[in-house]
């Protein structure tokens, strides 16, 4: 069967698809790389302003969200964020003096990392219900990546120093952050010995914690139950332990803690340490944790609220916070889940509930850190426990394996590999096989056969729809990815085999081989040189089969590259549609009416669509049936040109040309 012809004439139909006239190159990269680092164009709220004083203020609201609320802050809602604010404070002391020892840091940190960055927070941050401190996770990867190297007994200096890394704003995938996050719980106990004295404190402190939790999701009014919970754990350890001088047997304090405000930490920052490697690997991955977990927490209590959350303004406030707070002898801080829930319960309604938990802070480190020097451990121990136990999601890795089996391999392999490795392993093994499964995706693209749902234009997948039917003589083939050098390979091998299997069922049943190969080229978004070659070659070999390649609803953009590499000359014009449906109707006329291989003009084909229908129409003119059959079929596709090209019907909309032609062929 031939190819296409050439370049159509000064008397031919204009294309049914035009190829897009030409755009400067550097303004097309300028949009794609605006597309691609700056989706949500952050800056047209700036743009849309006339003046450049109110360009500058809509600059200082865009990089400090709170300049929207806070004008119009009202003594109501001041009174929602104190109460929200002190709620949360009495969980971020406890658990921030916790986080600080699960990270073999001293407790003083954690402190100090509840009181700067949810200030920093609160001024740069969109969302209005995420409460910033400390987190579990983020505070065992520091301690285990940390120790590997570097000895927090031996050499505390030193590792103080490497824990003081600036923050990270990246992004990950939680389909692996579920599969690590559920291990590594501790208690803690004298040095290398049990004491029963400490397991009974910290069975009885675990036992209180978990009752607690399990009390306020039965009983969602009674959230501030289990918010409260680790203070009260601490104020009674630290009780008993003073009243019974336990620490003499056997039950380990936490000791002096210094008074004061956050010291400056710039002058530890040494990027010439022989150690920077090590912070700088720590710091990427609970960066990469961190920045997952807190903007996936924001979003999903912003949700509830229906509000948007604005990523390029979490990652700007997340990453300030981090670099403010390493310098002010602060660790990793982030929105953990279950601070923000107990925020958002509390009746939280801006940032300032941050304002408002970091002020309460502030007076602890000026004033109470005394009253902590005989708080155990082992109560320190059971709170990380009981966090540690609320992020073993087994409803999530259920969820998983329900709806994709892959992204649940991918889970469980990031929790085998931190059982049976370590948390890097584990981070390792998790992101290789989701980027060996983008790349499989992209060097093995999906492509499904489309049939014709009955009495309808309508192309779908064979495989989902039942009822779809195939059509004799034409094969239809979806391509559903972009066509590059690492598929190009691939699909042209694949359309073969997908010919010869279809010309293989057709011999079987005797029916009509391959004539037409239709590709539905509307899922192909972009295409590169490697793309068109294989399209070229695609070409060349149906032409030595006997077979037509037609390309059925190319995008602009495949359409200014199939023009530029003249494979679009080679195909002709003629064999590209808008529609499937179009294609189809005119492979399937041609293929009935005339040689393979040729073509009719548009208004012949329509003229003698439109006299056999009205021969139709009019019974006393004898059709062969064979020939009202086929034209039955083309009268459904021409019926809305031919209405319109020759004004004999007036029809307006595609409904009334449907309700027309069914109406038509059920009186046939």
């Amino acid at each position: 069967m031939g190819g296409g012809g050439g370049k159509s004439s000064p008397t031919s139909p204009a294309p049914r698809v035009p190829v897009p006239a030409p755009s400067p190159f550097f303004s097309t990269l300028g949009k794609n790389m605006k597309e691609t680092f700056l989706p949500d164009d952050p800056f047209r709220v700036i743009r849309r302003e006339n003046s450049s004083g109110r360009r500058i203020l809509a600059a200082i609201r865009y990089v400090f969200p709170f300049a929207d609320w806070a004008p119009s802050y009202s003594l109501p809602t001041l009174k929602s964020d104190l109460v929200a604010g002190i709620t949360i404070a009495s969980l971020a002391i406890p658990q921030g003096i916790s986080y600080a020892k699960l990270a073999n840091l001293p407790p003083i940190l954690g402190l100090y990392s509840s009181f700067v960055p949810p200030l920093v927070y609160a001024m740069m941050g969109s969302s209005r219900d995420l409460a910033v401190g400390t987190v579990a996770v983020a505070s065992l990867l520091i301690g285990s990546m940390l120790s590997e190297q570097i000895s927090p007994v031996d050499d505390p200096g030193l590792y103080l120093h490497v824990g003081f890394y600036r923050g990270f704003s990246l992004a990950c995938d939680h389909r692996w952050v579920h599969g690590w996050r559920g291990d590594g719980c501790l208690l803690a106990t004298d040095e290398g010995h049990w004491r029963w004295e400490s397991v009974v404190m910290g069975c009885g402190f675990l036992f209180f914690l978990l009752a607690t939790r399990f009390f306020s999701k039965k009983r969602p009014s009674f959230f501030w139950v289990s918010a409260a919970a680790p203070l009260t754990s601490v104020i009674i350890g630290s009780v008993l332990v003073y009243l019974t001088h336990a620490e003499n047997h056997g039950i380990q304090v936490i000791g002096y803690l210094k008074k004061g405000l956050n010291p400056p930490s710039a002058t530890s920052l040494n990027f010439s340490s022989p150690y920077m490697m090590l912070a700088l690997k720590t710091g990427i991955i609970t960066g990469v944790i961190a920045l997952a977990e807190g903007i996936a927490v924001g979003r999903s209590f912003a949700m509830f609220k229906n509000y948007h959350i604005d990523g390029n303004k979490e990652m700007i406030a997340f990453g300030t916070m981090n670099i403010v707070g390493s310098l002010t002898s602060c660790y990793l801080t982030t929105g953990p889940f279950s601070r923000s829930a107990v925020n958002y319960n509390a009746g939280c309604k801006t940032a300032m509930s941050n304002v408002i938990m970091s002020v309460a802070v502030m007076i602890t480190l000026l004033f109470l850190t005394p009253l902590f020097h005989y708080t155990p451990l082992v109560v320190l121990s059971a709170i990380i426990m009981s966090a540690m136990l609320g992020l073993i999601d087994y409803p999530a890795a259920i969820h998983l394996w329900q709806v994709d089996k892959v992204d649940f391999c991918v889970c469980l392999a990031a929790y085998l590999g931190v059982v049976f490795g370590s948390v890097e392993i584990g981070l390792v093994v998790a992101v290789g096989i989701s980027i060996l499964r983008v790349l499989l995706f992209m060097a093995r693209p999906r492509t499904t056969m489309l049939g014709n749902i009955p009495n309808s234009m309508i192309y779908r997948r064979m495989d989902q729809y039942t009822t779809a039917q195939r059509v004799p003589g034409v094969l239809v083939l979806r391509i559903d990815s972009p066509i590059y050098f690492t598929n190009a390979s691939y699909l042209r091998e694949r359309i073969a085999r997908w010919i010869d299997e279809e010309e293989d069922q057709c011999k079987e049943k005797g029916e009509m081989g391959v004539q037409y190969v239709v590709l539905d080229m509307g899922a192909v978004g972009s295409i590169d040189t490697s793309g068109t070659s294989m399209l070229d070659e695609l070409r060349k070999t149906l032409d030595r089969r006997g077979l037509q390649i037609v390309l059925a609803n190319p995008g602009s953009e495949i359409m200014k590259k199939l023009d530029s590499s003249k494979v679009l000359e080679a195909i002709g014009h003629e064999w590209i549609f808008p529609t499937v449906g179009e294609a189809v109707a005119e492979c399937d006329y041609v293929l009935h009416s005339q040689k393979p291989g040729m073509v009719m003009d548009s208004a012949p084909h329509e003229s003698m669509v439109f006299f056999y229908s009205f021969c139709i129409f009019h019974s006393n003119l004898k059709i062969p049936e064979n020939s009202a059959q086929f034209l039955k079929k083309q009268f459904r596709c021409s019926c809305l040109h031919f209405f319109h090209k020759f004004t004999v019907v007036q029809v307006q909309s595609s409904e009334a040309n449907n309700c027309l032609c069914q109406n038509f062929f059920k009186n046939r």
